[in-house]
């Protein structure tokens, strides 16, 4: 059992109790492979929360200011997590990304960004699609309710609050036909956001 997999057992055993989660769509989730998890953002928790989806680990992205060196860089390496640079067009992240995909692994990207306030998935950028458009791997939408009652953005202390997990049907990339990747992945992204949309809504009304 590798880290990942104690944590997350500990980290969602407690969660589920103390936040009264409900998971609705896992008949959704691919079995195996390489796939995308792409959930809706409002709340530092959301990380967490999204991985209730499968026992498999996810590769987050987490800020390089996390990596701090000593216990922080390697508890987030044990996590298998992968720092990113934010505001910055990270390139190494990137490639880390795509190569734990090539090797079949479940990666985890929040499409929208930073995270976001209000019952609106904000627009996504294209590096969720393109991913999935070039390496031709499905993107599983996760809607993540009530994760905002709990920390929003720009608050320290948390707060009791159910939370409701909305898994949608994968999401797979067009075939190319002609079209550059960069249009593909924008076709892509608007189906992403349409299938954000709905499953965030459904988790946020569960969470109610």
């Amino acid at each position: 059992m590798t880290f990942y997999r104690f944590a997350r057992a500990v980290v969602l055993s407690v969660f589920k109790v103390i936040f009264r989660v409900r998971v609705v769509g896992m008949e959704n989730v691919p079995p195996s492979g390489a796939y995308i998890v792409a959930p809706s953002h409002r709340s530092n928790l959301d990380v967490p929360f999204a991985a209730f989806v499968t026992k498999r680990d996810i590769r987050f992205l987490a800020k390089q200011e996390l990596f701090t060196p000593g216990f922080g860089e390697k508890f987030f390496n044990w996590l298998g997590a992968i720092p990113v640079e934010r505001g910055t067009a990270d390139r190494s992240a990137m490639r880390s990304i795509e190569a734990a995909l090539v090797q079949g692994s479940v990666v985890g990207l929040f499409p929208e960004g930073t995270r976001k306030r209000g019952p609106e998935i904000a627009d996504l950028f294209d590096g969720t699609a393109y991913l999935a458009v070039k390496l031709g791997v499905p993107i599983l939408p996760v809607g993540v309710g009530g994760s905002e009652a709990i920390l929003a953005k720009g608050k320290k202390f948390p707060r009791l609050h159910r939370v409701a997990v909305s898994v949608g049907k994968p999401i797979m990339p067009p075939v190319l036909e002609g079209r550059t990747k960069r249009a593909a992945a924008g076709r892509l992204t608007e189906e992403l956001h349409a299938e954000l949309q709905r499953v965030f809504t459904d988790a946020e009304r569960l969470a109610r």
